[in-house]
C-alpha cells in the first residue's frame, strides 16, 4: 500500500485549517481517511428508466436527487449487454476475452439452424486466481459487503466479502422470488412471509452501515430488482395503471419495481446522512446493462439488453463524493465499469503490481478535470436469442446479437460481425439510434477503427470464431 508522510508543518497547517473551520461551524473533511464506498448497481435498468434522465413515466425522486447532488455521466457504459459478462468485468477489472465470461451459459443460444458458426465456449465465473475488486478493497483495510445478486462466481465470500446477504451464482431471484420466502437465498432464509426482497436487502445494508459507520467499508448494492420475473407492490401497480404511459414506457409492474428501487435508495441515503458520513462516502449508481426493449424503450436509443447497439450497454450514471465532485455536475466523457477497479485503487493508494486492468482511473474527471481520449471495446464471440422479434430493434428478428467486436472511439462507432465479416459505422454525435450506416460513405474511418480493434483483439487474445455450423439451414 503506498503511504504518504507528512511534514511538521503539513500537520501544523491542516491542524490550523481543522481549529479554523470548526470556529467558523463548518466541517472539514477527514483528509488522512479514505471515503467508504457504495456502489449501488440496479439489474436491467435502462438509461432512460429514471426521472433525471428524461423520462416522464418512472417517478424516481430520490435517484433524481442524487443527480443534483453528484455529476451525472451522459454517456456511460456497461462492459457487456447482459449480466454475468458486465458484473465479472466490474469486479475483475478485465474485459471479456481475459475472463472468458461471456453470457449465462451456454453460448449457443437461439435455433442451431440459424446460427452460421460455432460460437467460442462460455466460462460461467471468475477464476478463483483472480483478484476482485472486493480483495482489492480487503487490501485496503475495508470492511466489504455485498446485498443480492452476485452471479459472478459461487459465493462471494471466497471472494474478498466479509458479509453476504443474497448473492450466489444466480442470476434473478426465481419465480415469485421478489416476496419472502425467498428460494433459498443465502442468509435470507428466515423472513416474515410476504416481506419484499429489495426492502430486505436495503434494511440488511443499512445494518451494515450502522455497524461499520466508524471504520472505512465498501459496500456493494447489486439490486436483483428490475430483473424478470417481473413483480411489484400492488399500491404501486395501480398507482402506474392509473398515471399510463406512452412511447414504449406503459409497463405498471415494471414502473412499480423501478419506484421501490427508488424508495430504498431514498433510505439508504437517509441514514447516511442521519449518521453524519456523507462527507465520507463515495456513491456510484448504476445499471449492470441496458434495459430489455420489449419492457421499457430506451429512445433513442437502439435495441436493448444483449445487444451491443447503444440501447444494450449505455446506462445511467451518478457519480456522488462530496468535496470532490461538484454538486449538479454534468460529464460527456465515455466511461465504463471496468474505471471503478483503477479509480478506487488510485483514491485508496493501493498498489497491485501483477494485477492487470483494462479501464483507467476517472479520478480526474471527478474532480473536474479531462482523461485522454480513448476507444472503449466491447467482445461477444457468442449468440443470444431474441426476447421479442418486433420489440428488439436489433440487427435481425432471431437474435439479441450475433458474434462480433465493437469499437468506441471519439463519437465513431464501428460494429464487426464474425458470421459474415460486416462492418457498421455510425456518428454517435449525429446519429445517436444508429440508423445510418455510414461504411460505404466513409470507408477510411471504418479502416481507422476497424484496425485498432483488431489490434486490441490480438493483444488480448480475443477468440473469433469462423468453424462453419453444420446445422446451419440458410432456408430455415
Amino acid at each position: 500500500m503506498k503511504k504518504t508522510i507528512l511534514s511538521g508543518a503539513t500537520v501544523l497547517l491542516l491542524l490550523m485549517l481543522l481549529t479554523s473551520c470548526k470556529s467558523k461551524g463548518k466541517e472539514l473533511p477527514n483528509l488522512s481517511t479514505p471515503p467508504n464506498i457504495i456502489y449501488i448497481n440496479v439489474d436491467d435498468l435502462g438509461w432512460k428508466d429514471v426521472g433525471y434522465m428524461g423520462s416522464t413515466y418512472f417517478e424516481t425522486p430520490n435517484i433524481d436527487k442524487l443527480s443534483k447532488e453528484g455529476m451525472v455521466f451522459t454517456q456511460g457504459y456497461a462492459a457487456a449487454a447482459n449480466c454475468a459478462p458486465s458484473r465479472a468485468c466490474l469486479m475483475s477489472g478485465q474485459n471479456t476475452p481475459r475472463h472468458g465470461v461471456y453470457t449465462v451459459s451456454p453460448s449457443r443460444r437461439g435455433n442451431s439452424k440459424t446460427r452460421k458458426i460455432i460460437p467460442s465456449s462460455n466460462t460461467d465465473h471468475l477464476t478463483n486466481a483472480m483478484v476482485t475488486m472486493a480483495e482489492m478493497f480487503k487490501t485496503a483495510g475495508y470492511t466489504t459487503g455485498t446485498f443480492g445478486k452476485w452471479h459472478v462466481t459461487m459465493d462471494p465470500i471466497n471472494d474478498g466479502f466479509d458479509i453476504n446477504f443474497g448473492g450466489d451464482h444466480r442470476g434473478n431471484p426465481g419465480r415469485n422470488g421478489y416476496t419472502a420466502p425467498y428460494n433459498a437465498l443465502p442468509n435470507l432464509e428466515k423472513a416474515p412471509e410476504g416481506e419484499h426482497l429489495t426492502d430486505r436487502l436495503t434494511t440488511e445494508a443499512i445494518n451494515f452501515i450502522e455497524t461499520n459507520k466508524d471504520t472505512p467499508f465498501f459496500l456493494y448494492l447489486p439490486y436483483y430488482a428490475v430483473h424478470t420475473p417481473l413483480m411489484g407492490k400492488e399500491e404501486l401497480i395501480e398507482k402506474y395503471k392509473i398515471k399510463g404511459g406512452s412511447q414504449g414506457q406503459d409497463n405498471p409492474v415494471f414502473a412499480a419495481m423501478v419506484e421501490n428501487v427508488d424508495i430504498n435508495i431514498g433510505r439508504l441515503l437517509s441514514i447516511i446522512e442521519k449518521l453524519n458520513l456523507s462527507n465520507k462516502t463515495l456513491i456510484v449508481f448504476t445499471s449492470d446493462n441496458g434495459g430489455i426493449r420489449s419492457i421499457s424503450s430506451q429512445n433513442p436509443l437502439r435495441a436493448g439488453k444483449g445487444s451491443y447497439y447503444e440501447g444494450g450497454t449505455r446506462v445511467p450514471y451518478i457519480i456522488k463524493w462530496p468535496n470532490t465532485i461538484k454538486a449538479g455536475s454534468t460529464n460527456a466523457t465515455p466511461i465504463v465499469n471496468l474505471d471503478f477497479f483503477p479509480t478506487f485503487m488510485e483514491i485508496l493508494e493501493v498498489d497491485l503490481p501483477n494485477k492487470i486492468l483494462d479501464g483507467i482511473s476517472i479520478l480526474p474527471l471527478l474532480k473536474g478535470n479531462k482523461i485522454e481520449e480513448r476507444p472503449l471495446f466491447w467482445h461477444f464471440p457468442i449468440y443470444l436469442e431474441a426476447y421479442n422479434e418486433s420489440k428488439d430493434d436489433g440487427r435481425d428478428p432471431l437474435f439479441r446479437t450475433r458474434p462480433g467486436s465493437t469499437i468506441l472511439y471519439k463519437n465513431w462507432k464501428l460494429h464487426h460481425y464474425f458470421e459474415d465479416n460486416a462492418l457498421e459505422l455510425y456518428d454517435l454525435e449525429k446519429d445517436l439510434g444508429e440508423r445510418n450506416n455510414l461504411v460505404a460513405i466513409n470507408p477510411e474511418k471504418a479502416e481507422e477503427l476497424y484496425n485498432i480493434l483488431d489490434s486490441w483483439r490480438k493483444e488480448v487474445n480475443a477468440p473469433i470464431p469462423s468453424e462453419p455450423n453444420p446445422e446451419y439451414d440458410p432456408n430455415y
